[in-house]
């Protein structure tokens, strides 16, 4: 990694340091949080707006369709606009998206502000990656900034449930999204005091042709998967999504061959290591991601838990996933091999996933669900800051947004996809088990917790196999100095 001589001189002020690395996790956590935190209002906004459990899923994957299929974009403005700038741009939009979703008056315009929103979160996490990227070059003070962000980046889902919890049942569910306007405007002020007001430094321009065609198939991919669940995989409709999804996606990656600035330069995609990153943030986030929707459910239906129970309920996770990923950032990021903490982190992650197959109509909350919490929690923060390092590592400045972009894309293509499937798992198996079950109040409330396991159970040997094919995938021994 290269820096500027103005990068150097802001990351040698500590104070100056701290408030922008303050800037960057509150942004990232900001973003994060959006992703969960209408989880756990989910139920009460399905009650509220009255839609079914089929079309429950899209007001996550609303936001992580755009969020996904235009990161590459945003990291592509960063480069050219300037950090700073593109940061503030996105979080001004952000605010005003949440605004329009917070006051919806049915699924399709929540399900619009939704993915608004992650349209303009696209701007903002490249923007504060690549930020972080260049300013803390020192092996040990970046090693720390890391922790942090990595942290964050995954403890931010868990943390996103308890205050999704809390502003449901106290203020109402609505409030999970107008929290983003007071945020926004907080973020945008700090932010435009402290971060670097760096010129863009790449050539070219913006494709926004790239941009329709990475958005739309990743959103036809979704649109197949989330199907599902109400017409099965074999549904023609579901059938034909998923093919033109692939197809969509592969005109964008034979388009970045053609182009002569391509949104997606593919030099960032020659490093095995930080493929080998991308994948396994993507995967992780699949587990976790499955793991929120399903227990947000499950504490809620099943237990009957208040929202704010449901959410404190899944701070244990949360606490976890912090202590471990900044535990590990500081200490063992700089004496283990990457591959060991990667692979080590989707196995005990997978762990935690296999004890909440075990789920039943009858289980409580200290078995199986909290121990299950606390080995995703640390499994993920063994897994997020090193991978988040391995994939920018050696980048220049020139390509720091656009790679930050890359491996942030796969994050929200993996709880994207992972989310659309994990749900039509979730749906068939309950109808599936409805079919040979009296339909009874229990024979139904059954259902339903064979669904979410079944779903789980799928997600837990996903990240079993991963952690195999890391231990193959990455070379790198130690991170480079």
């Amino acid at each position: 990694m290269t820096a500027t001589t103005a990068d150097r001189d802001v990351a040698a002020r500590p104070d100056r340091s701290r408030l922008i690395l303050g800037v960057i996790a509150s942004a990232q956590l900001m973003t994060a949080l959006d992703a969960t935190i209408v989880n756990i209002a989910l139920p009460s906004a399905q009650h509220a707006l009255g839609f079914g459990d089929a079309q429950r899923q899209w007001v996550v994957t609303a936001y992580t369709v755009c969020f996904a299929g235009l990161l590459l974009f945003g990291g592509r403005a960063a480069d050219l606009f300037g950090r700073r700038r593109t940061f503030q741009l996105g979080l001004a939009g952000f605010g005003l998206s949440s605004l329009l979703a917070g006051l919806a008056p049915s699924l399709p315009v929540l399900a619009a502000g939704r993915a608004l929103q992650g349209a303009f979160a696209a701007l903002i996490t490249p923007s504060v990656l690549s930020l972080l990227a260049v300013t803390f070059t020192e092996t040990r003070q970046r090693a720390r900034a890391f922790a942090v962000y990595g942290a964050v980046a995954s403890s931010g889902a868990a943390l996103g449930l308890l205050l999704g919890g809390i502003l449901t049942e106290y203020l109402g569910w609505r409030w999970c999204l107008f929290v983003n306007v007071v945020l926004a405007v907080v973020v945008l002020a700090v932010g435009r005091a402290v971060l670097p007001d760096q010129p863009g430094s790449a050539t070219g321009g913006l494709d926004a042709v790239s941009a329709v065609l990475a958005t739309g198939g990743l959103a036809a991919v979704v649109l197949g998967c989330g199907q599902a669940a109400r017409d099965g995989w074999s549904s023609p409709i579901v059938i034909s999504a998923l093919i033109g999804g692939v197809a969509l996606l592969g005109a964008f990656a034979a388009r970045q061959r053609r182009v002569p600035d391509p949104m997606l330069p593919l030099r960032i995609l020659a490093d095995r290591d930080r493929v080998a990153a991308c994948v396994a943030v993507g995967t992780g986030v699949v587990g976790a991601f499955g793991m929120f929707l399903m227990l947000t459910y499950y504490l809620q239906e099943v237990l009957h838990y208040s929202p704010a129970r449901a959410g404190a309920a899944v701070l244990p996770l949360a606490l976890a996933n912090a202590v471990s990923g900044y535990q590990l950032g500081n200490r063992l990021m700089l004496r283990v091999a990457p591959r060991f903490l990667i692979a080590g982190g989707l196995l005990v992650a997978a762990t935690g996933l296999f004890l909440m197959t075990r789920l039943t109509s009858g289980s409580g909350y200290l078995l199986p669900i909290l121990p299950a919490e606390i080995l995703v929690g640390t499994g993920m923060g063994m897994l997020f800051p090193p991978s988040f390092q391995l994939a920018i590592r050696g980048v220049t400045h020139h390509d720091a947004g656009i790679t930050s972009a890359v491996v942030n894309t796969a994050t929200q293509v993996g709880s994207s996809v992972g989310t659309a499937v994990l749900n039509s798992l979730a749906v068939g198996a309950t109808a599936a088990y409805l079919l040979s079950h009296p339909p009874t109040a229990p024979g139904r409330q059954a259902a339903l917790v064979h669904g979410y396991a079944t779903a789980i159970a799928w997600a837990a040997g996903l990240l079993a196999a991963m952690a195999a094919a890391m231990l193959v995938m990455i070379r790198s021994t130690q991170e480079k100095k």
